[in-house]
């Protein structure tokens, strides 16, 4: 009796051994249609993530959100494991709400990806004074804004502002009430192809370099498991070297992102036309440039000025970590870090 319950025990605890070894942890990735971010979407469609968490032992999904500013609000709440977000909204987001964000890598520059339309022919920049404009407030679109205001010497104060979703931009344009609004493609492709009767006024090429997405990931959890990174890395550059012409997948990358953006190929074509994508050697280039520290000390203080940063006395609130190791703002209270570990992993 002693030797069969000694065998139970044994076979009890294999049992449990073996549900603790299959067990394992998933990690989600938020993200939110637009052409830069479609090869997460591809990568997760077409068992790519899967096979880089595999590599490491987790399951890792990426899961597609209707509104981009719930997705970066969802992240800061520890909802996702990491969530694609322009660099400017992982400050004003998860770090400045006190969520240590760490960039893996940067993703794209926006090069004319992001614009601002106004109604009627032939308008320019100057017509902007005066006008009511629909964007998603806080955000890149609203930054871009700011940027082009500064060209004329106008401020905010200038036009009015109407908060509006992304998700529904395009759909409140045609109201012929709306007469101007910033956003980002696929909705600036939708909103100008509406009518001939508009004119795109400013867009995100007159800012090169500031206008960036990353890939944003919960500091502590990358500590806890840096793998997450090495993952994510891998299973994104080897989705991104299928844009090549010569990639003997890159038609159907092509097909895949033209159906899930509902553009023709003309209009696919288009939109990545605006979006530069970092090759690995370029985001180390980057995190690690004069400009870049430049640009994210212009966003703090945009930031500062819009009041994103709760409680505090300066810009310098929240300190950013820069690929060099280089602390911009408070060494105190550092919340962003673009890392330069998992690109130069990436390379090697």
């Amino acid at each position: 009796m002693a030797r069969l319950v000694s065998i139970a025990s044994m076979l009890f605890a294999s049992l449990c051994f073996s549900s603790l070894a299959l067990a394992q942890e998933t990690y989600k990735v938020a993200w939110t249609i637009y052409a830069g971010s479609m090869p997460l979407g591809y990568a997760q469609d077409h068992g790519i993530l899967q096979k880089w968490g595999n590599k490491y032992g987790f399951k890792l999904e990426a899961v597609q959100m209707n509104d981009y500013i719930e997705a970066q609000t969802q992240f800061s709440m520890g909802q996702f494991a990491a969530t694609i977000a322009m660099s400017l909204d992982a400050l004003t987001i998860p770090a400045a709400s006190g969520t240590d964000t760490t960039v893996v890598m940067p993703l794209s520059s926006s090069m004319g990806s992001d614009g601002i339309v106004l109604r009627g022919k032939d308008k320019t920049l100057a017509d902007l004074k005066g006008q009511t404009i629909n964007l998603v407030e806080l955000s890149g679109s609203h930054y871009m804004l700011v940027r082009a205001l500064d060209q004329l010497g106008l401020k905010e104060s200038d036009v009015k502002l109407v908060n509006t979703s992304d998700s529904d931009m395009a759909a409140v344009f045609f109201d012929p009430a709306t007469m101007a609004a910033a956003t980002w493609k696929p909705q600036l492709s939708e909103i100008l192809a509406q009518s001939d009767d508009l004119s795109l006024v400013f867009d995100s090429s007159k800012i090169p370099g500031e206008l960036v997405d990353v890939m944003a990931v919960n500091s502590e959890l990358l500590r806890r498991e840096p793998n997450l990174g090495k993952a994510l890395a891998g299973a994104w550059f080897e989705t991104l070297a299928m844009l090549q012409p010569d990639h003997p997948q890159h038609a159907d990358l092509m097909d895949y992102m033209a159906q899930a953006l509902s553009a023709t190929p003309e209009g696919l074509a288009d939109q990545l036309s605006t979006i530069d994508f970092f090759t690995p050697a370029q985001g180390l280039d980057y995190v690690n440039s004069t400009a870049f520290k430049t640009k994210m000390t212009e966003m703090t203080r945009f930031a500062f000025q819009q009041g994103l940063f709760e409680g505090a006395k300066d810009a310098d609130y929240v300190g950013i970590e820069a690929g060099d190791g280089q602390i911009l703002g408070s060494a105190d209270n550092v919340k962003l870090r673009f890392a330069s570990t998992w690109l130069n992993e990436v390379q090697q």
